[in-house]
């Protein structure tokens, strides 16, 4: 074993040496093999010579080899009879069985309920009555505005606050910017697949599946989100969230992402020019997950690499627009953003006045000192009568003032 392991190591470094510094000899002695063995196959397989796969290698992303495979549409794109939609799924190294179809199900709305509204309207309020958010970060460029905030609950990952103001765009055009998955990968490049696994028709909620590209020192990570939005007078409550999915198995790699928030309010604002115009529009984004990194190396690299991750959301919201314009039809996913569930201003206080009204009802119950000490009175009373009429010995006597106790600290 003293001997292997060198000569193992010296191997290995060799052949990392030799490819790095590899002479032009090697380089002809390839291709020559290569040919001897495209010709080889050629003269076995009755396609033509387009369709070799030593020429699709040489060739690869090159749109002749891509259409020289002539892949039949049929195979990626899903039927689904029932409602009547095709649903289009590209094909990708992550995909398997079970998540290489797009199911439209009517019965995914519970993914995400008014419950999630509600607490997303809390923390656009700053009314959670989580930790005090503490100052990251101000930015701007000459058509966008960035602010940051950091806090640390005493449970669970940081999370994050922000505030993008976005000159000459609208509030819709937003929304769907950020739904669009498939045009999501020409700005945020590390989205490496996605997929939708339900959606639903009627509220517009849906359960899709993301693969998500790492540093090299990191593995993949799986999301499987859950998004909905509600409209509110021309602004929009965008919902996402980690769900359970039992239709996607639990692998090895990648490694998936179970803890996972991230929702918008978007609506119009001012511009900063002071023309009195709503030709500006604000988000604030709330986002918090557990990578399966130190949370204390998350939060560095999330504080180095934050603004030059916002920077690129700009020039593709441009470019969004542009295309947009260009009455190019929309996807799948920025169809499903325009499917949302409109509510009135009034019917989001409602919802929020109920659990303040319930939660202050508790307090004043709890508060009132008079009724506690009576309370308390009666109990240690009657267990005092219990105690002198039960001539059981100590232990009966130590049970029961045991109990009153409990009961009295949990008044």
């Amino acid at each position: 074993m003293l001997y292997l392991v060198p000569f193992w190591i010296a191997f290995l470094v060799g052949i990392l040496v030799g490819w790095a510094w590899k002479p032009k000899w090697a380089e002809l002695l390839t291709q020559k093999l290569s040919s001897v063995v495209s010709k080889s196959l050629e003269l076995s397989l009755p396609s033509s010579s387009s369709m070799s796969p030593m020429f699709c290698l040489k060739n690869f992303g090159s749109s002749s080899c891509l259409n020289s495979l002539n892949l039949q549409p049929e195979a990626w794109v899903i039927d689904n009879g029932e409602q009547g939609k095709t649903l289009s799924v590209s094909p990708s190294e992550y995909d398997n069985s079970s998540t290489s179809r797009s199911v439209v199900n009517e019965g995914c709305s519970s993914a995400i309920t008014e419950e999630d509204l509600k607490h997303l309207c809390q923390l656009v309020e700053m009314r959670d009555g989580g930790p005090t958010w503490m100052h990251m970060m101000d930015r701007s460029t000459p058509n966008m505005s960035y602010q940051a905030w950091r806090r640390d609950p005493k449970t669970g990952p940081p999370q994050y606050r922000s505030r993008t103001v976005f000159e000459n765009a609208t509030a819709r055009i937003v929304r769907d910017f950020f739904w669009d998955d498939e045009f999501r990968p020409k700005w945020d490049h590390m989205l490496a697949y996605s997929a939708t696994i339900e959606e639903c028709s009627t509220t517009g909620t849906m359960v899709v599946r993301w693969i998500r590209k790492f540093p090299f020192f990191c593995s993949d990570r799986e999301y499987i989100i859950g998004r909905r939005i509600w409209e509110v007078d021309g602004s929009y409550y965008c919902v996402t969230k980690g769900v359970t999915c039992a239709s996607v198995p639990r692998r090895n790699k990648p490694r998936r992402v179970d803890l996972y928030y991230s929702s918008w309010y978007i609506r119009a604002v001012e511009s900063r020019r002071g023309n009195g115009q709503l030709t500006a529009c604000e988000v604030l984004l709330f986002h918090h997950e557990d990578m399966g990194i130190p949370w204390e190396i998350a939060k560095l690299g999330v504080r180095q690499g934050m603004w030059g991750t916002v920077k690129k959301i700009k020039p593709g919201l441009c470019a969004y627009q542009k295309e947009r314009e260009s009455l190019a039809s929309l996807s799948q996913s920025a169809y499903m953003a325009q499917v949302n569930t409109k509510i009135s201003m009034e019917y989001l206080i409602s919802l929020e006045s109920n659990e303040v009204l319930s939660r202050s009802d508790v307090d004043s119950t709890s508060e009132n000192p008079l009724a506690q000490n009576i309370s308390r009175a009666l109990i240690y009373g009657g267990l005092i009568v219990l105690a002198c009429s039960l001539d059981h010995g100590a232990l009966s006597k130590t049970f029961i003032f045991g109990m009153g106790r409990k009961l009295t600290d949990g008044k």
